[in-house]
């Protein structure tokens, strides 16, 4: 599973729009049951991880009555323009958004830090204008992205971005949950073999780690 081509920060053509595959939840979503009173939803937005997440172990949405709106390859400014239609209009209680690293895989040339944090401040602004909750979550380590030899640096872009998540978050009382911390390897800042096949995807026993730390935040919510 990889990201491939996330429309990036400057023009937006009709392709570039399409890409956003508006059509890919739009089936369930629709068949989605009316919430009973007192009923909570929450909604996963992401890119592969998340899509990945909802492939590897299913059952970790299932048992919670979590919904996966994962699409591999979506930089913040898909999941920005896809962030009504399979997130608000679900009418969620919470929304975890994971989001970041199809930008810096995007390349140098074509990856923006402020732009890319100005996407996720503006997810957030949103939802609370709606009244909803929001966990924002750490981008993954990754020591780089296989598949592209235009992002460099990317340990050091990755945690540049995690700061100014965490700071955002801490600043205005927005959960946060730290995935990288217990996954990263110190030397390198990869994401170990024992938790991802790839070195940017978590496997079933990366998830494994994950989930405990998502779970104990939206419990408390």
């Amino acid at each position: 599973m990889a990201y491939g081509v996330s429309p990036a920060g400057g023009s937006a053509s009709v392709s570039s729009v399409r890409a956003i595959n508006f059509e890919k939840y739009a089936e369930a979503n629709a068949s989605l049951s009316p919430l009973k009173k007192g009923e909570k939803r929450v909604v996963f937005l992401g890119s592969s991880i998340t899509e990945g997440w909802m492939a590897e172990h299913p059952e970790f949405f299932e048992t919670n009555g979590y919904l996966g709106r994962g699409i591999s390859g979506q930089s913040t400014y898909a999941l920005l323009l896809r962030f009504r239609s399979d997130a608000l209009d679900l009418h969620p209680t919470c929304i975890v958004l994971g989001a970041g690293e199809p930008d810096i895989a995007a390349g140098d040339s074509d990856y923006d830090e402020d732009r890319t944090f100005a996407n996720i401040v503006t997810m957030c602004e949103l939802a609370k204008l709606h009244g909803v909750k929001m966990v924002l979550t750490s981008l993954l380590p990754a020591e780089g992205y296989y598949w592209t030899q235009n992002a460099t640096n990317v340990p050091d872009k990755i945690e540049s971005l995690n700061k100014r998540i965490k700071a955002y978050a801490l600043a205005n009382r927005i959960p946060y949950a730290d995935y990288y911390s217990p996954l990263v390897h110190p030397g390198d800042r990869a994401l170990p073999v024992t938790f991802s096949d790839d070195g940017v995807h978590p496997n079933r026993f990366g998830y494994t780690i994950m989930e405990p730390i998502i779970n104990a935040i939206l419990k408390k919510i």
